[in-house]
Parts: C-alpha cells; structure tokens; sequence
C-alpha cells in the first residue's frame, strides 16, 4: 500500500493542512483537494509536480502568487522566483520532521484514515504544543 501526503505549511514551515492520497494518483488531485483550503498568503511555492496551468489559474483568482517551476516537458517555459523557492526546504524539513516518528515513517496502519490520523498527531505535537 502506497500514500502520498499533501500539506499546506506557514512561512515557519508548519502544517496547517493535511491531505492523502494513493501513491499512484497525481498531485493534482491533492492539489484540488487542497486550493479551497487555502489561506489568505501572498505566495505559494510548490514543486514541479503542482505544476498545472488550472492551478495557477486558481492560485490568481484567489490573489495568490504562484512559485512553481514549469515542468521539464512544458513548451512554455514558466518563470518563478528561484530566490524565494530556496525556502521550500522548510516543507520538506516538516516531511522529514514527521518521518521522525516510527509509525508514520513505516506506515503501520493500512487504513487510510487512521494513517492521516497518526500525521495529524505526530504534527500536533512537534509543531503546537
């Protein structure tokens, strides 16, 4: 069984939003899961896998700025700040920080729920109390 973890994180690289899917299926599925609970932020950065012209579309429409590099096989390349997604590194220090814990890391729960679960308790007690 394979998962993938979508998250919305702060500036300090705190999750305020989680959301999983299989491991087969795209990111722009958590990606539309995730554009409605979205905060009111200037930027988001993303990696290349976000990268979807409906996606930007949405992130405008809300006011939101876009850095998210252009997939290799775009045909139009997408400019993005580079010195702002230098920080991104804070969301994938969150992902290892959560590994940290033994049952998320190894994924002992096959249910899907429980498994979102265990994430939210593990991000619970590193980042807010």
């Amino acid at each position: 069984m394979n998962t993938k973890l979508h998250a919305i994180c702060d500036s300090q690289g705190r999750p305020l939003s989680l959301f999983v899917t299989a491991g087969q299926v795209s990111d722009y599925i958590g990606a539309r899961a995730l554009v409605s609970s979205l905060p009111k932020v200037d930027w988001l950065l993303g990696d290349r896998g976000y990268d979807a012209d409906w996606f930007r579309e949405a992130l405008n429409d809300k006011g939101i700025r876009a850095c998210i590099p252009g997939r290799k096989q775009r045909k139009k390349t997408v400019k993005y700040d580079k010195r702002r997604y230098k920080r991104r590194n804070r969301i994938e220090i969150m992902f290892c920080r959560l590994k940290d814990w033994r049952r998320v890391a190894t994924r002992y729960d096959r249910c899907p729920k429980v498994f979102l679960s265990a994430i939210a308790l593990a991000a619970t007690v590193i980042y807010w109390l």
